[in-house]
């Protein structure tokens, strides 16, 4: 199967995972129709997405996963999940860090993405409790050696997550001495009762010392992850100055978060200002 194979495959599997969430459920009939594929594709698309937990075949369709506030999905489930969201969301991201500054990145396969286009800035400090994370800094520095203006990554010690994050009192303890420019948080879910929130209890608390040592939080969350509550809170709306979150976000989503989070950033939109210059009346065409 070809690369671009692949790729297609991708993105119609979040197509169908979108769907499946927005409606309840789905039927293999009408996938078919909304996508242009034959029926063994998207029974093939459905067996895949089954595997990684995402959702739950049964006959003639699929429908939502149920699952616990304590169930935390491992680093593989989600790594295949809203692709192209995640690498706008990454991009996006990217541009919010100066060179010379000194950022903290959590586990998560967004923060994963995001370390991937930190690469290139120069002089930063990384610190990070995922082991994800700083093997994307390491594997750059093994391959091209330690050039001028690479990175410093600090990992933190910890016990290790079904995400591959490092958490508990080793991390927590490391943490709270250091103090962070920007910090980069990915997150499990978002809402406006339950803030931030994760299924991981010693996440959580490991979670509330990197935002303690942050003068900037900047949350990076797809538009799945709106709506949904872990078992444990770890920080307030009002305490992320931005989230950097993709164009799947409802409208009335994004007017309650602007209400609490001081900038939203939806990736791969125009910005406000282009929009507006784009929307502005041509004089010449009117005189």
């Amino acid at each position: 199967m070809s690369e671009n194979q692949n790729l297609l495959a991708e993105q119609r599997r979040a197509l169908i995972v979108d769907e499946v969430r927005r409606r309840g459920g789905v039927r293999v009939n009408e996938l078919t129709r909304k996508l242009g594929v034959s029926d063994m594709t998207v029974r093939r698309d459905l067996d895949a997405l089954a595997r990684q937990g995402v959702l739950e075949k049964v006959h003639g369709g699929a429908v939502p996963v149920v699952e616990a506030s304590t169930h935390e999905p491992g680093f593989e489930a989600k790594s295949g999940l809203e692709l192209t969201a995640k690498e706008d969301i990454a991009r996006a991201a990217a541009e919010l860090v100066a060179p010379g500054s000194a950022i903290a990145l959590s586990g998560g396969t967004t923060t994963y993405a995001l370390a991937q286009h930190l690469l290139d800035v120069p002089d930063l400090t990384v610190v990070t409790n995922s082991v994800r994370v700083a093997d994307v800094f390491h594997a750059a520095q093994r391959s091209s050696g330690q050039r001028q203006g690479a990175a410093t990554v600090v990992l933190t010690g910890g016990v290790r997550t079904p995400s591959d994050s490092l958490v508990g009192p080793v991390a927590d303890q490391a943490i709270a001495s250091l103090h962070f420019d920007l910090l980069f948080l990915g997150v499990h879910g978002i809402s406006l009762e339950a803030g931030l929130s994760t299924p991981n209890l010693a996440e959580a608390e490991t979670n509330r010392r990197l935002v303690q040592s942050a003068r900037r939080v900047v949350v990076v969350a797809d538009h799945t992850k709106w709506g949904t509550v872990g078992l444990s809170s770890f920080a307030k709306l009002d305490q992320v100055d931005t989230w950097v979150t993709d164009t799947g976000l409802p409208e009335q989503a994004r007017a309650e978060v602007s209400e609490h989070v001081r900038q939203l950033v939806v990736a791969g939109e125009p910005e406000a200002a282009d929009r507006d210059a784009d929307e502005a009346p041509d004089d010449d065409a009117e005189s």
